[in-house]
């Protein structure tokens, strides 16, 4: 009788400290590097993992690079490519932060919540600090997350002609949108 109780104890403590994180592998990431030379450079990305911990105010994504799906096929092939993100050598992207500013969000308690975010991004093999701003929206067991960023390619070693030749924004911008639970 004391081992069924304890094994139930430990079945329910298990679950509470597993509730506490929200995941999703259904986030989606748009990419836009439209230009005025080049409306076509814009893709979408609907199997993006994503996590947050309310408890810690952590957050993490991971996206498959070769998951971006472009209105034009010759974009992707040169999106995947060895002179621009070289998706066989570097197969994914991830973000791995942190809720800067953690008592604006009440995970507790249904609402919009303006949340700032610092974390490390890795593109391309190559990690950078980032900083930004997003909606964190929580709806009973839900939780969404929103944010707009750019960043400079360069800076994750990311070129090729196509960005030199302006057809490509050196500053795309990438919309997150995540519904974990």
């Amino acid at each position: 009788m004391k081992k069924t109780i304890l094994f139930i104890a430990l079945v329910a403590a298990t679950g509470a400290m597993f509730a506490q994180k929200k995941t999703t592998t259904s986030g989606s990431i748009n990419f836009d590097a439209t230009t005025s030379l080049d409306q076509l450079p814009k893709a979408e990305n609907k199997t993006v993992i994503a996590a947050i911990d309310p408890k810690k105010g952590t957050l993490a994504f991971e996206v498959i690079m070769k998951n971006f799906t472009f209105g034009n096929p010759r974009i992707q092939e040169h999106f995947n490519g060895p002179k621009w993100l070289d998706s066989e050598k570097f197969p994914t992207a991830t973000f791995s932060g942190n809720i800067t500013n953690p008592t604006a969000v009440n995970f507790s308690k249904d609402g919009t919540y303006d949340a700032e975010v610092a974390g490390d991004l890795t593109i391309h093999g190559v990690t950078k600090q980032v900083k930004t701003t997003g909606k964190i929206v929580v709806n009973g067991k839900v939780v969404s997350v929103n944010a707009e960023f750019s960043i400079k390619l360069e800076d994750y070693s990311v070129d090729g002609p196509q960005i030199g030749a302006g057809k490509i924004a050196k500053e795309p911008k990438i919309t997150v949108a995540a519904d974990m639970q």
